[in-house]
């Protein structure tokens, strides 16, 4: 036990080796605990899948920088990880379930008409709704536009007309 404290320090007050050797640890275990969460925590970017990231950097950094201890700190994001992991699972088999973590895509643009009411909702405006037109689909008009959805990303969506 003698030589782990002297390896990784003790508290707070490490030096650069010892807080060196822990971000090793650390990483390796992170990486470990992004493959149990599962690819979609760093694929998707919904809400749901943000979570897991910032979770884990909080409460990794705590071991890293000796604010906790390893183990319960390392116990909790471990819990987290499960628990991302277990959530995706169900979101896909409970369809219900899934729009309640995930969220569900927002119509904000339906046979030629913009639907003001779920552009409100999803909190863009006629001018983000055109940036986004233009960034992505290279046209300045709705003219050759089905629909466009508010993804459960965040993400701006466009079909084109006849592209069903």
């Amino acid at each position: 036990m003698e030589t782990i404290t002297q390896l990784f320090g003790e508290g707070e007050n490490q030096t650069v080796l010892q807080m060196s050797l822990r971000a090793v640890v650390i990483f390796i275990i992170t990486l470990i605990l992004l493959r149990i969460a599962g690819r979609r925590s760093f694929g998707m970017k919904s809400p749901f899948d943000n979570i897991i990231v910032i979770l884990l950097g909080a409460i990794l950094s705590r071991a890293l920088v000796g604010a906790s201890e390893f183990l319960p700190t390392v116990a909790s994001a471990t819990v987290i990880a499960v628990l991302h992991r277990l959530g995706a699972w169900v979101g896909t088999l409970n369809f219900r379930f899934g729009v309640l973590i995930k969220g569900q895509k927002i119509v904000l643009f339906d046979q030629g008409k913009l639907d003001y009411e779920n552009m409100r909702r999803a909190l863009i405006s006629e001018s983000d709704l055109y940036a986004s037109l233009r960034n992505t689909m290279n046209v300045e008009t709705f003219d050759s536009i089905e629909r466009a959805y508010m993804e459960n990303n965040g993400q701006i969506s466009f079909v084109r007309k006849g592209k069903e």
